[in-house]
């Protein structure tokens, strides 16, 4: 089954009692039994819910995994996922990645005895080199956020497997339209299926698909025990944003690879992040392993101001400047007071984060009114630019 009949239909039956094709809002928070013990399957909402279990079941399809489980937020998927670790282990991670799962790793799971080692994952080597015998997991984000760097996922894996540690991949700037990490020998796939998953800037709620028995085993668990499950409402429009991802994504890459080409020309726009430039580090890469290159990229302006830069966020009209990305509107912001504030200046400069930077999630409108809108924008922020 093609990705788009599975967006529309995977996981997906009608309700067995009307016939509704959609899946049902099952708002309650306790089911009816027969006697002690005597139930359909359904105890706690907390533990299942029917519209939670159908959007799982539609996530696990959409990786070609077996299992699929959700929760709160992308961030509470995640935290799930490290506390399938223990005191003691050591996790590698991307040094270019959200700063919510930096500052979570570092700020939440470091006190608990947990070691992160953050390193550039281009290089495979460099992950190699970061293998010790406590390595536990390897946390890939590729794309990256928000520099748009594009690891080798099956490189990583393969290094993983030989020692005998898990492969867990934030797929949230990719999509399952454009790339199958499971596919590729990862453990574990991550989302934030607020953004292209849910693709309608209307709801919050995190996912984690795998086809390792044992792992889901122990995230059922975590998110039963812990109870950071997202309610059937949430769950609900993420089914019905599923349902459009195959023809929002086709429309997001086109208008994401015209964007890029036009920063890329334009005398005032310095360095352009996105893969699908043949200049781009790592672009054979994502060719092998991306079926395209996504609406994310970033880039800095020439004169290098932050004056310059936020005068031009300021200056958007159809470019919201707002937080998140994958909605069907077009987003604008600055990662280091936004997405990236939790991480230190030293550590953000390393990757390139730096106070001019500026993020970009390209949405689904006319492109050529897209343009006219940075056009706009770009010539309202010249004042602000200086000669360095």
């Amino acid at each position: 089954m093609k990705i788009g009949t599975k967006a529309i239909h995977a996981g997906v039956e009608p309700e067995p009692v009307t016939g509704a094709i959609m899946t049902p809002i099952f708002q309650t928070s306790t089911y009816v039994q027969k006697g002690p013990g005597e139930h359909t399957g359904y105890e706690y909402a907390r533990t299942q819910n029917p519209t939670r279990d159908a959007l799982q079941a539609s996530l696990a399809a959409l990786e070609n995994g077996k299992f699929g489980l959700c929760f709160g937020s992308g961030m509470a998927a995640t935290d799930a996922v490290m506390k399938t670790l223990l005191p003691g282990d050591e996790v590698i991670a991307s040094n270019d990645l959200y700063g919510g799962t930096y500052r979570l790793f570092t700020k939440v799971f470091e006190r608990y005895g947990m070691k992160f080692h953050f390193v550039d994952m281009q290089d495979v080597e460099n992950v190699r080199a970061a293998m010790t015998d406590k390595t536990r997991m390897i946390w890939v984000e590729t794309p990256t956020n928000p520099m748009l760097n594009i690891v080798d996922i099956e490189a990583v894996c393969g290094l993983a497997k030989g020692a005998g540690v898990k492969v867990c991949v934030d797929n949230t700037f990719a999509s399952p339209y454009l790339q199958s990490p499971l596919d590729l020998g990862a453990d574990l796939v991550l989302h934030s299926a607020t953004k292209y998953l849910g693709g309608h800037s209307d709801t919050v709620l995190g996912g984690v698909v795998t086809s390792d028995a044992a792992l889901h085993e122990q995230l059922a668990f975590h998110q039963n025990a812990s109870g950071a499950v997202p309610g059937p409402q949430d769950c609900f429009l993420i089914l019905r944003g599923i349902k459009t991802l195959h023809v929002r994504m086709q429309r997001h890459c086109e208008n994401g690879r015209a964007i890029a080409e036009y920063l890329k020309s334009h005398d005032r726009v310095g360095e352009v992040h996105w893969p699908g430039f043949e200049s781009h580090p790592n672009h054979d890469v994502a060719k092998r392993q991306m079926r395209d290159f996504g609406g994310m990229l970033s880039f800095s302006l020439k004169d290098d101001t932050m004056e310059a830069a936020a005068e031009l966020m300021k200056s958007t009209k159809l470019f919201a400047l707002a937080e998140s990305l994958g909605g069907v509107e077009s987003l604008i912001g600055h990662p280091a007071t936004m997405t990236h504030a939790s991480i230190p200046l030293a550590e953000r400069k390393k990757t390139g984060v730096v106070d001019s930077l500026i993020r970009v999630s390209v949405g689904i409108e006319d492109v050529g009114d897209l343009i006219g809108d940075l056009k706009m924008a770009l010539a309202n922020s010249a004042k602000y630019a200086t000669v360095r």
